[in-house]
C-alpha cells in the first residue's frame, strides 16, 4: 500500500517556486527604479536650479530703478550761467598770457592797461563762477553720480581762485608799474601761471569729464 505523505512535498513544491518568485518581484522592481532615478534626478536637477535663476532675474527685473536724485530748478539755472561764463576763461587765459609776457620783457604803460583790463575780467568771470560753483557743488552733495569729478573741479577752481587772488596781491609796482629792478616780477609771473595751470585743468576735467 502506498503511503500519500511520501508525496506531500513533490505536490508541494512547485507552489513553493511560485511564492517565492512572487515575494522577489518587489525587490527586483526596486532595484529597477532605483537604477532608473538616477539618470531621471540628473535631469531634472538642472532643471530646477534653472527653474530658480529665470525666477530670480525675473524679479531683480521687476524691482523698481533707483530713484534718479532731483535738482532744482535754481540748481539747472546756475549751471547754465556757469557754464556760458565758463565760455571765456581758455580766451581769456591766452590773452592775459600773451599781454604778462610782453609786459614782463618790454614794460609799457599800454600792455599794463590792457594787461589790467584783461585781469579784472578773470576777476569778474571767476567771481560769477565760484558762486555758481560752490552753490551747485553744495546742493549736489548728495548726487553721488559724477561726485568724484565735480569735487576735482571744484578744489582745483577754487584752489585757482587762491592763486589769482595772490598774483593780485603780488603786482610789481614802480613809475611805470613794472620796472626792471623789482624783483616781484618773477614772483607775480610764476603764480599767474600756476593759477592758470590748475584752472585749465579743472576746465578741462567738466568739458572732457562727461558733464
Amino acid at each position: 500500500m502506498i503511503d500519500r505523505n511520501m508525496y506531500m512535498p513533490t505536490r508541494s513544491l512547485p507552489a513553493l517556486v511560485f511564492v517565492l518568485s512572487v515575494v522577489s518581484i518587489p525587490a527586483d522592481a526596486q532595484e529597477l527604479l532605483a537604477a532608473d532615478a538616477a539618470p531621471v534626478a540628473s535631469v531634472v536637477a538642472p532643471l530646477a536650479l534653472s527653474t530658480e535663476a529665470v525666477a530670480a532675474a525675473t524679479q531683480d527685473a521687476a524691482a523698481p530703478p533707483s530713484k534718479a536724485f532731483e535738482y532744482s530748478d535754481a540748481y539747472h539755472t546756475r549751471a547754465k550761467i556757469h557754464k556760458y561764463a565758463s565760455f571765456a576763461t581758455l580766451p581769456l587765459f591766452v590773452t592775459e598770457g600773451f599781454l604778462g609776457q610782453s609786459l614782463y620783457n618790454d614794460p609799457t604803460s599800454g600792455k599794463k592797461t590792457a594787461h589790467l583790463a584783461v585781469a579784472t575780467g578773470i576777476g569778474t568771470l571767476f567771481g560769477i563762477n565760484t558762486v555758481t560753483g560752490v552753490w551747485n557743488l553744495v546742493e549736489a552733495r548728495q548726487d553721488p553720480k559724477g561726485s568724484t569729478r565735480r569735487w576735482v573741479h571744484g578744489l582745483l577752481m577754487l584752489g585757482s581762485d587762491a592763486g589769482f587772488l595772490a598774483t593780485a596781491a603780488t603786482g610789481p609796482g614802480g613809475e611805470d608799474g613794472f620796472s626792471a629792478d623789482d624783483s616781484s616780477r618773477s614772483t607775480h609771473r610764476a603764480l599767474a601761471f600756476t593759477s592758470i595751470s590748475m584752472a585749465t585743468a579743472g576746465y578741462l576735467v567738466m568739458l572732457f569729464g562727461g558733464h
